[in-house]
C-alpha cells in the first residue's frame, strides 16, 4: 500500500515537471514570436521610408540635409537585427537607439511637409503617411504583445513551484522592450 503511493506520489510529480516544463517552451517560444512579430512591423516601417522620401523629394529639392538623415537613420535601423531565439538587453538598447535616431529624423521630414502645401495635398504623400501612422500603431502594440509574453514568462520563472523547473532546465528571464530616452516614449507626432 505506501509502496503505490509512494509510486502515485512519484507519477504526479513527474507529471506536474513534464507541463510545467512544456508550459516554459510555451511562454519562451511565445516571447520569440512576439519579437518578430516586432521585426515584421519595423521592416514595414523601413520599406515605406524610400517611398516616403521619393515623394517628398520632388517637392523640397533644396531640403536634402534632412532627406539625407532620414535615409542614414533608416539604414542604420536595420542593420541592428536582435535575434528572436536570442534576446539580450545590449541587442535591445542598440536597436532602441537605432530606432529613437530614426523616428526623429521622420519628425523633422514630417515637419517639412509645412512648409510644402502641394506636398501636403499630394495624395502620395497623404496614403504613405497613413500607412506609416498605420505602422507606427502595429509597432506599439507589437511592443505591448511582446512585454506582455516576457510578463508572463518572467513572473512563472520567479513564482514558486515553477521557479525549481525554471532553475533545473536554466530558463532565463527575458528582458523589457524599454525606451531609455523620455522623448521616445511619446508617440511620432504625423501633421499634415
Amino acid at each position: 500500500m505506501a509502496g503505490t503511493i509512494i509510486l502515485i506520489v512519484l507519477i504526479l510529480i513527474i507529471l506536474w515537471a513534464v507541463f510545467s516544463y512544456n508550459g516554459f517552451i510555451s511562454l519562451r517560444t511565445q516571447v520569440s514570436e512576439a519579437w518578430a512579430d516586432i521585426d515584421v512591423q519595423l521592416k514595414r516601417r523601413y520599406d515605406l521610408i524610400p517611398n516616403l522620401i521619393e515623394t517628398v523629394k520632388g517637392y523640397a529639392k533644396h531640403e536634402s540635409g534632412t532627406l539625407e538623415a532620414v535615409i542614414t537613420a533608416r539604414n542604420n535601423a536595420t542593420q541592428v537585427h536582435v535575434d528572436a531565439g536570442k534576446l539580450d538587453a545590449v541587442a535591445m538598447q542598440k536597436m532602441s537607439q537605432a530606432e529613437m535616431g530614426l523616428s526623429g529624423a521622420l519628425g523633422k521630414l514630417f515637419a517639412l511637409s509645412e512648409n510644402y502645401p502641394d506636398l501636403k495635398a499630394n495624395t502620395n504623400f497623404l496614403e504613405l503617411q497613413r500607412e506609416l501612422s498605420d505602422t507606427e500603431n502595429k509597432i506599439q502594440a507589437s511592443r505591448r504583445f511582446y512585454n506582455t509574453n516576457v510578463r508572463d514568462l518572467n513572473i512563472k520563472i520567479d513564482s514558486f513551484p515553477g521557479n525549481i523547473v525554471a532553475g533545473m532546465f536554466h530558463f532565463e528571464k527575458s528582458d523589457f522592450f524599454e525606451l531609455e530616452d523620455k522623448a521616445q516614449r511619446e508617440p511620432v507626432q504625423v501633421k499634415f
